[in-house]
């Protein structure tokens, strides 16, 4: 048993372990027997196996006394005990051995030092877009080319503008597992389904890998399941079993379509970066592809393009992903593109006044259209038009829903800047206690409060944090804010959602709140993870914190954190809420990419940059909420004032958005 055994059996008991106690385990004489015996013995409060729960002593004692009662099984035949092995106590381990750690620079490094190169990428796996194929079985040259996992390393911390900390998405492998941030754990078993394997045969690069070195894999329209959650009285009565998906009825119904809470499978192996990607460009290119007639990249390298009447060569078109930009010596841009048979090279003039200013808000691992002519060298195509994946003129949006849904975000309980009095005043308002009828009537109205995230301020999420803390235990602040939203009217739906400050993993997408802290809080409230995909009696909203609102700020002119919703409306014109993998968002590897903004939402509500922003963008309300925290030190010295206490109020029936002040 390697330690990618050791991880993966930790982990799908919903579990982390420190690299300590993996080596620890490892290095016994049975560290299959050990690991069993610590899954076994360790409480349920415990989020990070330690050494300290690794009992040499108490194993031992466990294996004298099994020896006793197997020899007393030979007097009796056909009793079975606990401590006897059967096929489903086995500790499932991966295909993939542990030979070699290969760390790719295009798939895993930052983007100012990655280039995509893909002429150099070595035969790797195709998880998702290959399709029509038998399955293969597995080369045996395959056990050589993933590593079992990265190796764990400390949190880095940077300042930004509302939480004066981020977590660089190199360290991913580091929150995939054990870090000294806390996890999501114990929300339930997890329960992976049959897939129907589908494979291909064709050249692929960096983002997607190569094929025939690797066995089949599921493809991305099949993900893995499991039956509806129960969690104690909260839980939903019924549901589907597709991944995320769960049904809570009641006269303010909420139904969980989309959410990574008891389905994450990261582990940090290269295969995952390759699955994760070929996700994203196999859905959003499907977006793209509805409107351009696009071929793949391979093809243009061996072939001639035909001469039109004005001797310019045929508009071709093609859809890649973005691993490369750069501007020319005259100015203009150049970006490299990627799909799953090849790379290309794409030039936007500057005297395009338009395509080139489209051009300018191209970022990294974006996936676009575009469309122009083959220069007669063949290696350089120079566009004419580019095709995000955008929202269609013609979306529609649904009606007939009533009530009213209240939208909030970055409550920091425990911080020193948490405004009590004006969080007060605003829990009066749910109450129907307000002193003017109006007020009281627009309570009465309310059937759904949805929380983006930032609970509470945590521990440790920046360096000195503890000099801006009323609550220095991170479950005394979760105990607080139970407190407050118990004074919340039982028939409002409450719907939580966490953020980079909460005591979770900092890798997005990020689970539910674990168990263990959801105990403190009343029945009426419903965890999801970040982002989620929710529909509250018949509108859909998708919530998301906002950490790569930071990204955006600094990567596209004209986006501010003054106007964070033109920053939502960016996420929605590339139908992606985290375009660029490895900049100031740490992203987990999943199998799936919980990102994508596909199907469209009506309402789309974000936090996190601590100011508020309305706009509506083709029948897509766009909402972020402001804060419950007056201004920080660091925002001061950054020049960040925030907008607390303001509350939008959006009316489910018309989507007409109402702003409260409370301050």
């Amino acid at each position: 048993m390697d330690k990618s055994d050791i991880i993966r059996a930790v982990m799908g008991k919903e579990y982390q372990i420190s690299p300590e106690a993996v080596e620890l385990i490892k290095s016994s004489d049975s560290p299959e027997g050990l690991l069993k015996y610590v899954l076994s013995t360790v409480n349920d409060s415990v989020i990070v196996i330690g050494i300290e729960h690794v009992d040499f002593e108490g194993f031992a004692a466990s294996g004298r006394t099994s020896k006793l009662i197997n020899a007393q099984n030979g007097k009796n035949p056909g009793f079975e005990t606990s401590a006897e092995k059967s096929p489903s106590d086995e500790i499932q381990a991966s295909f993939l051995k542990k030979e070699e750690i290969l760390y790719r620079p295009s798939v895993l490094s930052s983007p100012s030092s990655r280039s995509h190169d893909l002429s150099s990428e070595p035969d790797i796996p195709l998880e998702a877009d290959i399709l029509n194929s038998a399955s293969d079985p597995a080369p045996e040259s395959f056990q050589n080319l993933v590593s079992d996992s990265i190796p764990v390393q400390d949190p880095v911390f940077q300042p930004v503008p509302d939480t004066q900390s981020i977590v660089s998405s190199e360290k991913v492998s580091a929150s995939c597992l054990a870090s000294s941030s806390l996890s999501s754990i114990k929300a339930v078993p997890q329960v992976f389904s049959s897939q129907s394997p589908q494979a291909g045969n064709r050249s692929a690069s960096s983002f997607f890998g190569q094929v025939n070195s690797l066995p089949s894999s599921p493809s991305n329209r099949a993900f893995s399941t499991e039956p509806s959650f129960s969690i104690s009285d909260r839980g939903p009565s019924s549901g589907s079993t597709d991944e995320g998906y769960r049904h809570y009825p009641g006269k303010n119904p909420v139904t969980v379509i989309s959410d990574i809470t008891g389905h994450s499978t990261c582990i940090g192996e290269y295969v995952q970066f390759v699955q994760y990607f070929r996700d994203r460009y196999s859905r959003l290119s499907e977006i793209i592809r509805g409107r351009i007639n696009a071929r793949p990249i391979e093809s243009l390298k061996r072939r001639s393009f035909r001469r039109g009447r004005d001797g310019g060569s045929e508009e071709i078109s093609i859809i890649g992903m973005v691993s490369d930009v750069n501007s020319t010596t005259n100015g203009h841009k150049i970006f490299s593109l990627e799909d799953p048979t090849g790379s290309f090279s794409v030039l936007i003039r500057n005297t395009d006044n338009e395509l080139f200013e489209l051009a300018s808000k191209i970022l990294l691992d974006e996936v676009i259209g575009v469309t122009g002519s083959i220069t007669n060298d063949g290696n350089l195509m120079l566009a004419t038009k580019l095709i995000q994946p955008d929202v269609p003129n013609n979306v529609q949006r649904r009606t007939g829903s009533h009530g009213k849904a209240v939208l909030i975000s970055d409550v920091h309980v425990g911080s020193s800047q948490f405004m009590e009095d004006a969080w007060l005043d605003f829990l009066d308002f749910l109450k129907g206690e307000s002193d003017s009828e109006p007020m009281r009537e627009l309570a009465a109205s309310i059937r759904y409060l949805v929380v983006a995230g930032d609970l509470v301020d945590g521990i440790g999420i920046y360096p000195d944090q503890e000099m801006e803390l009323d609550i220095l235990d991170v479950y005394a602040q979760y105990r607080k804010a139970a407190e407050y939203f118990r004074e919340i009217p039982e028939h409002i739906r409450v719907i939580i959602s966490p953020g980079n400050h909460d005591a979770v993993r900092q890798a997005e997408p990020q689970p539910a709140l674990p168990e263990s802290i959801q105990a403190d809080f009343p029945q009426n409230i419903i965890f999801v993870g970040n982002p989620a995909f929710v529909d509250l009696d018949g509108v859909s909203i998708l919530i998301y914190h906002g950490r790569s609102i930071d990204d955006l700020v600094a990567s596209i002119p004209g986006v501010s954190y003054q106007e964070p919703a033109g920053a939502v409306l960016e996420m929605v014109k590339r139908r992606h809420l985290a375009p660029t993998y490895g900049s100031r968002v740490s992203i987990s590897p999943e199998k799936k990419d919980y990102f994508v903004i596909d199907p469209l939402p009506e309402i789309i509500h974000t936090g996190h940059v601590h100011t508020l922003g309305v706009q509506r963008y083709k029948n897509i309300l766009l909402v972020n909420s402001g804060t419950w925290q007056a201004q920080t030190e660091f925002q001061k010295r950054v020049n960040l004032m925030p907008v607390p206490a303001r509350v939008p109020i959006v009316d489910l029936a018309d989507f007409d958005v109402k702003i409260l002040g409370f301050d």
